[in-house]
């Protein structure tokens, strides 16, 4: 493998799995195996605000359910320069870390629990609370530059234990190209806001009112589009210049959204599948069985509840292509069909049997690209850490229950496992560092393990 491109930028990870695109990859290889350096243990660990899904979908019989809003189960890090941010639900604070020593440098409160990371950018620290509140503060000491409501009115409510904003800002928030994005509100009935906002005063440049869907979820962006998880419902696309509605995609919803060059991955939907869709369409190109995915020259790290593999992506989405016309053309030869056979069958016998060995032909191809797009699989290996997924240059880490783990993006073989304690839902890399985030609200620090050098002989 190839390994990136590595500057001083590539040591940060200034925002939610490492850029506005959720990619999930650092630059820089930290090299497994690891040591633990330190772990922060909280006061108190995460509250989440939705607990998880109901057990089985009794009405679709669907048994097994994803945790379709699990954003806030863990306490994720952002950081650069020996420093590492990240918000409590549980203590309504933002917290910036010592990352040599895990040691606290300070702390800044907000009116309501930090559900989503900060961004980093520039120096400042960009975090929305449940408060209602976008707030930009001092990297360096916490102290606060502004902060702006996305609401038009300040309105409280009981949430979680909490008052709350009846507009919580559940969204993250992103810097794209000197613009600040965020988004609050859970209730459409009540409207839902997304935002842009200076970055300088925090002034709102448009705002855009949601009355259909919620905002639950980090925001991904790119320089034409804000894509906007809604909890358990599916992204909606914004053009990112004004704010107006593109579209709303098709699928099974889910707050986990990652944005490739040419399209979308969401999900997991209700049972752990990703849906791939094309930048432009709101149709799903492709789904796949699994919870996170890496996209990486020209592959594609797929990482599910027992297995993790790695798929040649770029024939893969060919095929699927070449699949999904096959199906668009079914679909009218079939409306052909019966078109004629609901009229005198017989007028249209040629038209009819021409339809027929169509139809034949294209089982055939659709057979074809099925054996084909099996072959797209470069490896696949079993993988007990389920739970997240970051790729660190040319290593993958993976996060199960009480462990997370190393495999060669290479070849999958297993490197390294680590003892923790808790489910690790949070992964970032930066300064040559490995940090695991847990339920429990346990933060750790892994480095590479210090090398035995043996001394000569007097």
């Amino acid at each position: 493998m190839v390994p990136l491109p590595l500057d001083a930028a590539s040591r940060a990870w200034p925002t939610y799995r490492g850029d506005n695109a959720r990619s999930g990859i650092q630059a820089e290889t930290v090299r497994p195996p690891l040591e633990q350096a330190w772990v922060f243990k909280p006061k108190q660990p995460p509250r989440p605000a939705w607990q998880g899904e109901a057990k089985w979908d009794g009405w679709n019989k669907v048994y097994d359910l994803k945790n379709r809003q699990d954003f806030d189960h863990a306490f994720h890090v952002v950081g650069a320069e020996n420093a590492i941010y990240f918000g409590s639900s549980s203590e309504d604070k933002v917290f910036c870390l010592d990352a040599e020593t895990g040691k606290v440098r300070w702390v800044f409160y907000t009116e309501g629990p930090v559900r989503l990371s900060p961004t980093l950018h520039e120096g400042s620290l960009y975090v929305g609370s449940d408060d209602g509140f976008i707030y930009k503060l001092q990297s360096s000491d916490g102290a606060l530059i502004w902060k702006t409501r996305l609401s038009p009115r300040d309105y409280r409510i009981p949430g979680n234990g909490r008052m709350i904003s009846a507009w919580p800002a559940r969204t993250g928030v992103v810097v794209e190209e000197g613009v600040v994005y965020a988004g609050a509100g859970m209730f459409p009935s009540e409207v839902v806001y997304i935002c842009a906002l200076n970055p300088e005063s925090g002034e709102i440049l448009w705002r855009t009112e949601q009355t259909d869907l919620p905002a639950q979820g980090y925001l991904v962006s790119s320089v034409s589009r804000l894509y906007v998880p809604t909890g358990r419902n599916n992204p909606v696309v914004l053009n990112i210049k004004d704010g107006k509605r593109q579209r709303v995609l098709d699928g099974d919803g889910g707050s986990y959204a990652l944005l490739t060059d040419d399209a979308l991955v969401f999900g997991p939907g209700k049972t752990g599948q990703l849906r791939l869709v094309e930048r432009g369409s709101k149709d799903q190109l492709a789904t796949f069985q699994g919870n996170h995915m890496i996209v990486y020259q020209g592959r594609s790290y797929l990482h599910s509840d027992t297995e993790i593999q790695a798929i040649d992506r770029q024939r893969y989405l060919d095929l699927a292509r070449n699949r999904r016309d096959l199906y668009q053309f079914r679909s009218q030869l079939d409306k052909r069909m019966k078109k004629f056979q609901a009229e005198k069958e017989k007028d249209h016998a040629a038209e009819i049997a021409s339809i027929r060995k169509d139809l034949v032909d294209i089982a055939k191809k659709l057979d074809s690209i099925t054996d084909s797009m099996k072959d797209c699989m470069l490896w696949k290996q079993p993988c007990a850490f389920p739970f997240s997924l970051m790729l660190s240059g040319t290593v993958l880490y993976a996060g199960g229950r009480d462990q997370v783990g190393a495999f060669d993006a290479s070849t999958g073989s297993s490197l390294w496992s680590g003892d923790i304690q808790g489910r690790a839902l949070g992964l970032a890399s930066m300064g040559g560092r490995v940090f695991v985030s847990t339920d429990m609200g346990h933060i750790y620090s892994f480095v590479p393990l210090r090398q035995q050098v043996s001394l000569p002989h007097p």
